[in-house]
């Protein structure tokens, strides 16, 4: 496979916060080119069939206003749809959702002059206190990084991780998102966060997505 820790060098990541339902919404931003026009990268994201072959099986009533189920994963309203260039959903996992369960998710694509797209993807969600001073942005963004991961692969060579529940239980897979855990930490201290709490809240999500095999306690995590 191609060396995938070039995915991650790839990527800029950015921690925020804009206001939600629910209260104060933290952000997560995911910005990289990827080297294929944007009408391919928008076909990619948006076409059903293209989408099952880099990331999940999806159905829905795909139009502004109705709703899509990515299997045994998030579903949600699809509240804008402007091609090629910006995708914006409501992402959620919760069967009777309140208002703290309404996460949204934004795409903006841009051509670039080298026939390259820049892409980018905001993820806002209400965090509870508790679980962010645990985790820190790395409890979603490490997620993030792995579909982004497997949209550049599909966009370069046509495939994607194959059976990627058995690839995150490889060595590859391990330092992927260790490595990720580590750059969510650093995009997490550049926002503010005190150096030691960023580092600890890394270490934490390292170990929940790619805990140690030889521990006890180790085995494999869905993210």
């Amino acid at each position: 496979m191609t060396d995938i820790l070039s995915y991650l060098a790839a990527v800029h990541r950015e921690v925020g916060s804009r206001p939600l339902p629910a209260g104060e919404g933290r952000t997560v931003v995911l910005r990289r080119s990827y080297d294929a026009p944007i009408e391919d990268v928008w076909d990619a994201l948006t076409d059903p069939d293209r989408i099952n072959r880099w990331f999940l099986p999806v159905t829905g009533d795909f139009r502004l206003g109705g709703r899509y189920q990515l299997q045994g994963n998030a579903g949600g309203e699809i509240l804008r749809c402007e091609p090629p260039r910006l995708l914006k959903v409501t992402w959620v996992f919760a069967e009777n959702p309140s208002d703290a369960d309404i996460t949204e998710v934004e795409v903006r694509l841009a051509a670039a002059d080298n026939g390259q797209t820049t892409f980018e993807l905001e993820h806002a969600a209400y965090v509870d206190p508790k679980m962010l001073g645990e985790f820190g942005p790395g409890a979603v963004g490490v997620g993030w990084d792995l579909v982004l991961l497997g949209l550049g692969l599909y966009l370069s060579n046509g495939t994607s991780v194959e059976n990627p529940e058995v690839w995150q239980t490889t060595p590859e897979a391990r330092e992927f998102m260790i490595q990720s855990s580590q750059a969510w930490g650093a995009a997490h201290e550049a926002a503010g966060a005190d150096s030691a709490e960023a580092a600890t809240a890394a270490a934490n999500t390292a170990k929940f997505y790619a805990p140690d095999p030889t521990s006890d306690n180790g085995g494999s995590t869905n993210s």
